[in-house]
């Protein structure tokens, strides 16, 4: 196209309209009128971006094994079995060794949790749908994937399913400011709403402005009605900072997640939530503190103190 001054005000239009379409996709939330074209697009660009992943990966077909663990989510037993066998399946290399670990933690989380899964790899960041922190995973609606459903690896909280299509599915991230989740306080159960800041911690607002809460107290998923968007007891994070009181209705609280989103690859969306909350189960155990040596001091008997008066003196 020739620099002209039609081909310039062609441009700024199209720019114009581009920002127009993203204003009233945020404003509209789960009912942005944009919505169906979202999903037309994961329809179509999912099996592409599904079938990349498949031909840089070939070890990928083995996370398949994890998403029959569904079916029987309180068989820890089967979940050791399956993952034994992926162990075995996906051989050796750093990556491979890598991911065998992932599998692991996330198999043992879900066990605790006693969530049904369905395994996933991540094909895609910052999906085409958007700018927001997104992800896609390669499966969908054929594998009994639906919106609104609860991921999570290994480390915790990962997000939610918000589009399907038949054999890929969007994620929205906990990290991304449209993102909220009900939280619990580890022991003293204190509730609170959490929302994604990109790549800063998490902010969360406690429902009881005069909560007691410090540095290194943690948090899981409260849980939706229904167990949709989320189930309970799945790992948040830590608290970092907390907002000085001012007697406010609610406090505000600051939360390293436990999930790097920034490194995600294999992932799991739950398809059965538990039978009854796990409560804390599901969180890592707390890092032991490190011991303090200590320093003692012997006296000897019979030494100078400071003070005693030396053998063949006297005092003045």
């Amino acid at each position: 196209m020739r620099d002209t001054r039609e081909s310039r005000l062609l441009l700024v239009l199209l720019i114009a309209v581009a920002f127009a379409l993203i204003t009233v996709d945020i404003r509209g939330g789960e009912d942005s009128p944009v919505d169906g074209a979202r999903r037309a697009a994961a329809t179509v660009f999912g099996p592409i971006e599904d079938g990349v992943s498949t031909a840089v990966d070939p070890i990928g077909n083995a996370i398949s094994a994890v998403r029959a663990s569904g079916s029987r989510h309180d068989r820890l037993a089967a979940l050791e079995k399956e993952n034994a066998e992926l162990k075995a399946s996906l051989g050796s290399g750093d990556r491979n060794r890598s991911r065998v670990r992932q599998l692991d933690k996330m198999l043992k989380s879900a066990a605790g949790g006693q969530y049904g899964i369905k395994g996933a790899e991540v094909i895609a960041i910052g999906a085409a749908q958007g700018f927001s922190w997104t992800v896609t995973i390669d499966i969908g609606t054929n594998d009994g994937i639906t919106r609104d459903m609860t991921v999570l690896n290994g480390d915790g909280l990962v997000g939610r399913v918000t589009t399907v299509g038949p054999n890929t599915a969007t994620v929205l991230l906990a990290n991304d400011p449209d993102f909220t989740v009900g939280t619990r306080m580890e022991a003293t159960d204190e509730l609170g709403f959490a929302s994604g800041q990109g790549d800063r911690p998490l902010r969360v607002e406690l429902l009881n402005g005069k909560a007691k809460v410090k540095a290194g107290d943690r948090l899981v998923t409260f849980g939706s009605q229904a167990d949709k968007p989320f189930v309970p007891g799945v790992p948040v994070g830590v608290v970092s900072r907390v907002d000085p009181s001012g007697g406010d209705l609610t406090r505000t609280i600051y939360v390293k997640p436990y999930v790097a989103f920034t490194q995600l690859d294999i992932v799991g969306v739950v398809v059965k939530p538990p039978r009854k909350d796990p409560r804390d189960t599901v969180l890592p155990e707390k890092p032991k503190p490190t011991p303090r040596p200590t320093v003692t001091v012997t006296v000897t008997p019979g030494a100078n103190q400071p003070g005693d008066v030396a053998d063949g003196q006297q005092e003045q």
